[in-house]
């Protein structure tokens, strides 16, 4: 039974399928912190993280009920208590609070760390085991994508804030627990009822704590405001993760969080695309070694 489920996880077909849900996942979260540091100009970060929690949490609960999905097991409630502690309030609240002291820029040096915070749960929480060279190889490209923005952060003469810096590493700390947890339980549950029950979980908390944080009125807000709470909403909080738990169940949690190490590159991309920013040599090169980095943990991941 046992050499039967490893061959299982080792599917060649699964895998890749894995690295695909995984990779939309990562392109999708890649615009969250961006689109939170515009929504918190203009809203607080604790009604802005709330706020998006009911949104999110709202449709999920359209969701299951359209479906009529099948409530969760007793077994499954701590679990799902955890990914939205980590993922649903934790990583977006911590987050929108340290963007208030550091730029989306310079949070780019902690979304490095997020690939090793989840490897390292995904080993504490998920019973994984990766080979000696993968560790090598997650650190190395950490250290790459640590390495570029803060190089980034120093040519543009950006400051580092201690209490923004400590907030991002206990996002980071959340983030990767919340990964490694709702990866765990979406091996018997699913990866969008993992999220969709967290978000609902949690919902009737969130819509107190809205109607107590929400200001007299958001007539002030301006679109800018209006689209990013809408992205971090319903792409970040939800549409995401349903790839995302899915990459990491079919791929392996510690193997598929290394994806996480190309996000800052794909807000560089889309900045390029978007907003005609230039996109140096030294980037480019970076971030093929990153890549290199990415596939290279993935051969030793199991």
């Amino acid at each position: 039974m046992e050499h039967a489920s490893k061959l299982q996880h080792r599917n060649p077909v699964k895998t890749s399928s894995g690295w695909l849900n995984g990779l939309i996942g990562v392109v999708i979260f890649s615009g969250s912190l961006p689109a939170t540091r515009i929504a918190v100009q203009e809203i607080g970060p604790v009604f802005l993280t709330v706020a998006r929690a009911s949104i999110a949490g709202a449709v999920a609960l359209c969701i299951v009920l359209l479906l009529r999905e099948r409530r969760p097991a007793p077994h499954h409630v701590l679990p799902l208590c955890i990914v939205a502690l980590g993922v649903v309030l934790g990583f977006p609240l911590l987050t929108a609070m340290a963007l208030q002291y550091v730029t989306s820029a310079h949070s780019i040096v902690f979304v490095g760390l997020l690939p090793l915070a989840t490897a390292v749960f995904a080993v504490l929480r998920g019973g994984e085991r990766p080979k000696p060279a993968f560790w090598l190889f997650s650190v190395l490209g950490s250290a790459l994508v640590v390495g570029f923005a803060v190089s980034q952060g120093l040519s543009d003469g950006l400051m580092a804030s201690p209490v923004g810096d400590c907030l991002m590493l206990l996002a980071i700390l959340a983030c990767g627990l919340g990964y490694a947890e709702g990866a765990k339980v979406s091996r018997t549950l699913g990866g969008w009822q993992v999220i969709c029950w967290a978000l609902v979980i949690s919902l009737p908390v969130m819509l107190v704590l809205t109607a107590f944080t929400a200001p007299p009125t958001l007539a002030h807000l301006s679109w800018p405001a209006w689209l990013s709470l809408a992205y971090v909403s319903l792409f970040s909080m939800l549409i995401g993760f349903v790839f995302w738990y899915r990459g990491l169940v079919q791929g392996g949690i510690a193997a598929v969080g290394q994806l996480q190490l190309l996000q800052p590159f794909f807000g560089l991309a889309l900045a390029a695309t978007l907003l005609h920013e230039q996109v140096s040599p030294g980037m480019i090169g970076v971030t093929l070694a990153v890549i290199a980095c990415v596939a290279a943990a993935r051969r030793f991941s199991s």
